[in-house]
This record gives structure tokens, C-alpha cells and sequence, in this order.
């Protein structure tokens, strides 16, 4: 299929930031997109060719959308599947499939995967209800602290939480969700995985993720992790296994922990472009956005080297500021050395919500992440 210039259409479910930097990719090979988010204001809007206010839940809403587009794919996984899976079977190409989003987008499925196919992760225990979580910590099958996890739609920070009593159980919501022990660790780390339609596959480098401790949102990514080379072995070759027994096409995500053993457990995993590779835009050969257009139109995979050393911070609104959003000092973290702001085009901002990012190139890692470090405490992200 020509996919240059051409007729043929990618639709894109999700108008975020996400879809924002992948249309950069597709405006630079001028291939036809149209985007699907339920916010007027998204990111997507003035970007793409056609753009569609809509749910991302709504069955016929997905499904009348997906019969327009040769190509579907998602920058956000909270989407219809029943929709995308009558799609797939009347012969739209849909990627990721949706039998991968089926295991990955509810966390109890997905840690019954890993425990299925013999990939360490964290022990759990599955509850129906919140309610059952007291029940169990009465009787002894739940011992405190424990890490909370609602099971469907949780998102960039949301729907986690240390509970280190059963204080920390009030108003979390009522439903479906895990209880994973804590493990003590060294460090986060994460691997994208890129797998195109013809079943090659190839790997970034193993990123180092700091998080803000009260959000639980990523604050820094470092590329690359400072870990010793067997370290990063073992988390490629384990984001490998994971990769292909999932089996989907496009990118994916792996979060994972390196214990104070250094034995590597799989976290939980994003089927899609993550915050753990936006560097990639400045310090790889090819950004995972491109390696993402590449992987979904089976089209040769590009290099996943570094050129250089990199640090993204990501950007949040600061606490105590809702509104009109304001980006202070821009000016001047542009003035320190191999430093690339990217703003998203939200107009509204609010505590922790995520307005952009900023990487940092160095030929030497120390030295960017001291730079990082400025900029984090310079920029504020206020409103008027």
C-alpha cells in the first residue's frame, strides 16, 4: 500500500500529547490522519487532517469512526474494544490488536498474564471489591503496607496508592482492583519495545525513571540508565519475552523494577508511545513516534540508538493553580545548554496535570541531569 501522498487514511483514537508528537511524524511523510478525543480543546486538533469530537467509550462512536481509516491505532488505551474487535474482523487493520489491549488494559488481567507466562513481577491478590481488601486484612490474608491498584482505567497517576492503613482506603473507588506487595528496589527503569506488522522487532535502551513521590508520576527520564550492562541486559531481554508473548504490533512500554538483588520485575506495560521515550526526540536515531508510524504500516524499523545522552522532565501543572495556563521562565531554561521545550496545548492547567516536557542532550549524562535539575526549578506551570 502507498501510504505517502496518497489516499490512504490512519486514524488515530485519542487527541492528546501523545497523538500530538506522532503527527509530527506523519506531517513530515504527508500521510492522511484523522484523530478521535471527546475534548474540543485537544491537542490533536490543529494538526491532523480531520478531526472528530467523540467518545472513546462509546461503541458506535469507535466503530463509525474506525470504518473511515484504513489503518487504526491508539494513542491512549481506555478505548472501545468491542468496537475495534468488529473492526479487525470485517477486515479494518487495527493495531495494537485488540486482543493484546484485552490483557493490557485491565492491571488484574495483565498481572495474570505475567504469572500465565512465567514472567516475574510483583505477588498480588485480585479483589472484586474495595470492600474485600478490609475483609482481608482482618483476617490475615492482607498484610499492610501494600500498593493499591485500581484494576480498569487507571492513568498517568491515577488509580494508585500506598495504603499503609486502612485510613488510606477512604475514597478510593469502590470496584475492581489489586493489592501488590511492596518491593524494595533500586531503581525504576523501563524498555520500549517496537514490533512491526511483519513480526521484527528491536529494542530502545533501557531508561532510568525518577518519580515525584506524592503524584507518582514520572519526573525524570534518564537515558542512559545508570546501571551496570548486565543489569540492562537482563531488562531488555525480559522486555523482549514480554513483548512477544503479548504479540501486538505498534510499541510497547515496560515498566519494571530493579531489585536490590538486582533481579528485574515487570511493573505493568503501555501499548503505545510512553513518557519514558519522549527523549527520544531529540537524542535517538529514531524517535519512538516514528518507530511507532513505522511498526503499524510494516515498514522497516530505524535504529534505536542514542546519538547522545539525555534527560526529559516532564512538566505538570504546579499545586494550588487551576486555569488558564502560564508557562514561566521558558526564556530562560532555553538559554542553558542542549535544552528542548515541547508544550502541549492545553489550555487549562491544573495540580500534576501533565503540559508539556522539556529533554536535555549532553554528551555527558552527569552533567545533563544536573541540568535537568535547573530547569525543574526554574520553569513554573501557573495560571493567570
Amino acid at each position: 500500500m502507498d501510504y505517502f501522498s496518497s489516499d490512504f487514511k490512519l486514524g488515530i483514537l485519542g487527541g492528546g500529547q501523545l497523538g500530538k508528537m506522532m503527527l509530527y511524524e506523519t506531517r513530515k511523510w504527508d500521510i492522511y490522519t484523522k484523530i478521535l478525543d471527546s475534548s474540543p480543546e485537544a491537542p490533536c486538533r490543529i494538526s491532523s487532517n480531520e478531526f472528530v469530537q467523540g467518545s472513546l467509550l462509546d461503541f458506535d462512536t469507535v466503530y463509525d469512526f474506525g470504518k473511515g481509516v484504513d489503518v487504526l491505532t491508539i494513542e491512549i488505551e481506555n478505548v472501545n474494544l468491542d468496537a475495534l474487535e468488529k473492526l479487525e474482523a470485517e477486515g479494518v487493520k487495527v493495531f495494537p490488536q485488540p486482543k493484546a489491549l484485552r490483557i493490557i488494559q485491565n492491571k488484574a488481567k495483565q498481572k495474570l498474564f505475567y504469572v500465565d507466562h512465567e514472567i516475574p513481577t510483583a505477588d498480588f491478590q485480585r479483589f472484586a471489591y474495595l470492600s474485600e481488601i478490609e475483609d482481608s486484612i482482618a483476617n490475615g490474608g492482607l498484610k499492610l503496607p501494600f500498593v493499591w491498584k485500581v484494576a480498569q482505567f487507571g492513568y498517568d497517576g491515577q488509580g494508585v496508592k500506598v495504603v499503609r492503613s486502612l485510613e488510606d482506603l477512604k475514597g478510593l473507588p469502590k470496584g475492581e482492583c489489586i493489592a501488590e506487595t511492596m518491593i524494595p528496589f533500586k531503581n525504576e527503569l523501563a524498555v520500549i519495545v517496537a514490533r512491526n506488522a511483519n513480526g521484527k522487532i528491536k529494542t530502545y535502551p533501557v531508561v532510568e525513571m525518577e518519580f515525584h513521590p506524592e503524584a507518582n508520576q514520572v519526573e525524570y527520564v534518564i537515558c542512559p540508565a545508570r546501571i551496570d550492562d548486565k543489569v540492562a541486559e537482563k531488562a531488555r531481554s525480559l522486555a523482549l519475552k514480554v513483548a512477544e508473548k503479548i504479540g501486538l504490533t505498534g510499541l510497547l512500554a515496560v515498566e519494571m523494577f530493579q531489585t536490590n538483588e538486582d533481579e528485574i520485575l515487570v511493573n505493568e506495560v503501555a501499548p503505545r508511545p510512553h513518557n519514558s521515550g519522549h527523549y527520544s526526540i531529540e537524542a535517538s536515531y529514531t524517535n519512538q513516534f516514528e518507530q511507532h508510524i513505522r511498526s503499524i504500516l510494516g515498514l522497516p524499523l530505524g535504529s534505536t540508538d542514542s546519538k547522545v545522552a539525555a534527560v526529559m522532565v516532564n512538566l505538570v501543572g504546579a499545586e494550588g493553580y487551576n486555569g488558564n495556563v502560564v508557562y514561566e521562565n521558558i526564556a530562560d531554561i532555553m538559554a542553558m545548554e542542549g535544552v528542548t521545550p515541547h508544550i502541549y496545548g492545553k489550555a487549562q492547567t491544573r495540580p500534576f496535570r501533565k503540559m508539556g516536557h522539556v529533554t536535555i542532550v549532553n554528551d555527558d549524562p552527569t552533567k545533563a541531569r544536573s541540568i535537568a535539575q535547573q530547569v525543574k526549578e526554574r520553569i513554573k506551570v501557573i495560571s493567570k
